[in-house]
């Protein structure tokens, strides 16, 4: 249940904002996704919100994640996850990212400070009261910023089935290099109709969580909103799947084929 929500804050998103470019999303755009273990057990719910503020005297997008189980799940493993994140509304390149989780009674509560002249992060892990600095890669983003970055810079026009998309990542406090497979176009039946849709697959780690390195894909609305629509995860154990059940403030009109 755990590894949906950060499956969802992580991959949820397809084209860096810039001047030249129209971004894909805006300030009030808000999802609400439904989680589904093995097909017939609701296992939980997920939020992502945006919101235009300002931080150090800098335009940004701040945008918070939030996880929780629901059902019967929730008497055996309960989660609750918040993760947030502040980018910048020009570059796309995230300042700050908190990650406050409990799950299971599992709990983490840190805060990264990206200076991304110097590419240095400065991890502050609240409940070990700790502070560390670490060498980031060139152009990183966080879990959550990544999402709003990919949104705008994929260009779906130029795509050919089979092409991967890479770039770097910081989470917790270590780098990471993230793929992304196009597997091509798919019309998928949703909560809302009939939608065109493109598809990814985003390569994970295959093991104690993951059956395989191949174990997510990823349907993203084929429209100029890029809007996460259905993700399924083959675990070690089961499956998950996560489905777009609401959403408002979106830039561009949502493009549904017929509703049924």
């Amino acid at each position: 249940m755990k590894h949906v929500l950060i499956i969802i804050f992580f991959l949820v998103g397809f084209q860096a904002s810039n001047a030249e470019k129209p971004s894909a999303f805006q300030d009030g755009e808000w999802f609400k996704f439904e989680m589904n273990y093995s097909g017939f057990l609701k296992a939980g719910n997920a939020t992502l919100s945006v919101k235009e503020t300002s931080l150090r005297g800098k335009p940004v997008y701040h945008v918070v994640g939030k996880g929780w189980t629901t059902g019967a799940i929730k008497w055996f493993f309960k989660v609750k996850d918040r993760y947030e994140t502040y980018f910048d509304k020009v570059t796309g390149a995230p300042y700050k990212f908190i990650r406050k989780i409990d799950e299971g009674g599992h709990t983490k509560d840190i805060e990264i400070n990206f200076d991304h002249e110097s590419r240095k992060a400065q991890v502050k892990n609240h409940k070990r009261n700790e502070i560390s600095t670490i060498t980031t890669e060139e152009n990183v983003q966080d879990m959550v910023s990544m999402y709003y970055y990919l949104r705008n810079k994929i260009d779906i026009s130029t795509l050919k089935e089979g092409d991967e998309i890479k770039t770097n990542m910081f989470f917790d406090e270590e780098n990471y290099g993230f793929k992304l497979k196009y597997l091509g176009r798919e019309i998928i039946k949703t909560e809302f109709g009939k939608v065109k849709t493109i598809k990814f697959r985003p390569y994970v780690m295959a093991g104690r969580v993951f059956k395989e390195e191949e174990s997510l894909t990823l349907w993203v609305s084929a429209d100029k909103n890029k809007i996460p629509l259905k993700i399924k995860a083959d675990l070690a154990v089961g499956s998950l799947r996560a489905d777009l059940i609401g959403f408002k403030g979106l830039k561009y009109p949502f493009e549904i084929i017929y509703k049924e």
